[in-house]
């Protein structure tokens, strides 16, 4: 199921501060959701993260991670000035649902601890039952995905970045598993040549201006780290100096 099926972010003309001056912002932006996965891709400083942060605010998730029940600490940014300037266009409309920030996600498990320690241990009882606070990085990512994730629309900003490659590939089995309940979307933001891979999912690549759907074999981060794994070589000689 698709609960969310579009997105229009409308040109503003008045505002040239960031994230309008990003090129992917300036003209507006509308992104239709086909599948029950949406993947977006591109360089750093694209928009990627700016995106999600937003659609999860004006969704009234915590911009440092969580839904809408989870109310730590999080101070409003200048990345959510696209909220103002954004419809979202649900065919189901859903309130349920998580936003996942790898780069804040010890804020999240830092007030998950704070919670357990004033309304007791049971609060981990939708983690897996184990304090995030007290696994590895990438245990304490999966334990959120495999134990809190059960329906609504998921939006997770690079959830690769703790995992190995072995962990990705059960991160991808736990996408496309909650994906067959018809209960779940994801929209995602990944460097991970693996993640884009999963079957029943739609990719955008942003390059400068365009946002551009493409199969994973076209996008430049799968062709790079491919052309990268097979000849190392080829581009060290030009990275390394001698």
């Amino acid at each position: 199921m698709n609960y969310l099926s579009s997105l229009i972010i409308k040109k503003n003309e008045n505002e040239k501060s960031f994230p309008y001056n990003l090129p992917i912002f300036k003209n507006g932006l509308e992104i239709k959701f086909k599948k029950p996965i949406t993947f977006i891709v591109g360089d750093n400083g694209t928009g990627k993260s700016t995106l999600l942060e937003s659609i999860a605010y004006k969704m009234g998730f915590n911009v440092l991670g969580g839904n809408k029940n989870h109310n730590f600490d999080s101070k409003v940014n200048d990345n959510v000035k696209l909220a103002d300037n954004m419809k979202l266009i649900y065919s189901c409309k859903t309130s349920n649902g998580f936003f996942f920030r790898a780069e804040s996600f010890f804020n999240f498990s830092e007030y998950l601890e704070d919670m357990a320690i004033e309304n007791g241990k049971g609060m981990f009882n939708a983690y897996g039952g184990k304090s995030l606070m007290k696994q590895s990085h990438g245990e304490s990512f999966l334990s959120l995905f495999q134990n809190k994730f059960r329906d609504g629309i998921f939006i997770l900003d690079e959830p690769e970045a703790a995992l190995s490659p072995e962990r990705q590939l059960s991160l991808i089995a736990i996408i496309s598993d909650l994906c067959q309940t018809g209960k779940c979307q994801f929209i995602i933001a990944t460097h991970s040549p693996f993640l884009i891979t999963l079957p029943n999912s739609q990719i955008y690549e942003i390059n400068g201006e365009k946002l551009e759907q493409k199969q994973y074999c076209d996008t430049k981060q799968f062709n790079l780290y491919k052309d990268f794994l097979n000849a190392p070589e080829r581009y060290l000689k030009y990275l390394i100096k001698k």
